[in-house]
């Protein structure tokens, strides 16, 4: 027979535990979260602020408003130069005078044969995640991948274009641009496949990006009826 006060230890370790793994579900996103805002802050910090005059520097600035004794860390002050910086630039892009400066400017990239190359590999990259006036992806589906049998989750993209849809035409009457990422996310694959195979589900783009990261743990909550 159990000693009642071996069991009564057992259950309040049991209730600490618990608690303690609740607890940590509730703290580990927030302070994660935390943690990169902050980083990232600092990262940006770090390379906005050797541009900065040092009257302006944020040590320079606490001194002059609060006192010479004061000493704290002060983040943020590149992040917000960073984004004034960055909206005068499309401000700017988006007049007669920005977009002659632009020009003149790829030109220029464009005789150099390194450059132009990450020039334009990133600039893409940009324009295809960044332009409200395009998404970055259409829908998601199911395909049959990496072997007949076994599905795996893919992102519609646009349809081929120039030689790659002649190229298709001639396989099928019908080919859609899947990209298909890998858990957890760090890479990814593009295929071109028959859009009768496709199954197109209702699922959101950020739901399954948030299923594959996690591996398989983070099902999307189903809809509640109408």
């Amino acid at each position: 027979m159990s000693d009642p006060q071996t069991s009564r230890r057992r259950s309040i370790l049991a209730s600490l535990r618990g608690s303690f793994l609740t607890g940590l579900v509730v703290v580990l996103p927030i302070g994660l979260t935390a943690y990169f805002v902050w980083t990232l802050i600092g990262w940006i910090d770090a390379w906005i602020l050797p541009l900065i005059p040092a009257a302006y520097q944020p040590d320079a600035l606490v001194a002059h408003y609060i006192g010479p004794d004061a000493n704290f860390p002060v983040r943020g002050l590149g992040v917000l130069v960073f984004l004034v910086f960055t909206v005068f630039i499309g401000w700017m892009a988006k007049g007669l005078f920005g977009r002659s400066i632009i020009r003149w400017s790829e030109d220029k990239v464009d005789r150099m044969p390194i450059i132009r190359s990450l020039y334009g590999a990133i600039k893409q990259v940009a324009e295809t995640f960044f332009n409200k006036k395009e998404q970055s992806f259409d829908q998601v589906c199911l395909l049959e991948f990496p072997r007949e049998g076994s599905f795996a989750l893919g992102f519609l993209s646009t349809r081929p274009k120039g030689e790659l849809a002649q190229r298709l035409a001639a396989l099928g009457p019908d080919f859609s641009a899947v990209f298909v990422g890998l858990t957890p996310f760090t890479s990814g694959m593009l295929l071109f496949v028959p859009t009768k195979d496709l199954v197109i589900l209702d699922m959101k783009i950020d739901d399954a990006a948030k299923l594959i990261v996690s591996g398989g743990l983070v099902y999307p909550l189903p809809k509640e009826p109408a």
